[in-house]
């Protein structure tokens, strides 16, 4: 093979494995922030059901106290209807904040897609240091060294920054129980 093969053959290995590790990543980035947006649109949507349903069982509650206030007698339908809807209200503000927790795998997803953003800017970075080592006067052999420990250097780099992200997001001690998404 030429020297000129060679060289070729080793610059078209290196954008191919920028292009397609960079591409990895970015996927991966697009995938938690579409994991993000669902999460919080569920959230929100319970947390406002429930609340929605507190509402109504502190009016209910409020009616048959203004009643009472106003000087009727409790009768006993009222006095256990009282005392269900304070239970009910208690299921409620539970659901409510097991919702809230979502915020925790959401700000996991987030801190995912940090990191992976993070981990292609020094993957770039990586590559824009060693490309300032080649000089115009370098030779091809000094080239194919250069390409070599540029392109060693990028997958060591993409193959850490795949070990350290977790694929699973998950949610521990809940009043539900544990949850793993994605």
């Amino acid at each position: 093979m030429t020297r000129k093969k060679i060289l070729g053959s080793h610059v078209k290995r290196l954008l191919s494995g920028v292009s397609d590790h960079g591409r990895k990543h970015l996927t991966e980035v697009e995938t938690d922030l579409v994991q993000t947006g669902f999460l919080l649109e569920e959230a929100i949507e319970k947390l406002s059901s429930n609340f929605m349903a507190i509402h109504a069982a502190v009016s209910a509650q409020q009616a048959t106290i203004d009643a009472l206030l106003a000087g009727a007698a409790v009768t006993p339908q009222q006095a256990a209807s009282l005392t269900a809807m304070q239970g009910e209200v208690g299921g409620y503000v539970n659901a409510a904040i097991t919702s809230m927790q979502f915020q925790d795998m959401t700000s996991q997803l987030i801190d995912r897609t940090l990191k992976r953003v993070t981990g292609l800017r020094e993957f770039l970075g990586t590559l824009s240091s060693h490309g300032a080592e080649m000089l115009p006067e370098s030779d091809n052999e000094e080239i194919v060294a250069l390409l070599g420990k540029v392109s060693m250097a990028l997958a060591i780099q993409s193959l850490e920054l795949r070990s350290v992200l977790r694929k699973a997001v998950s949610q521990q001690h809940l009043e539900s129980g544990d949850i793993e998404l994605f």
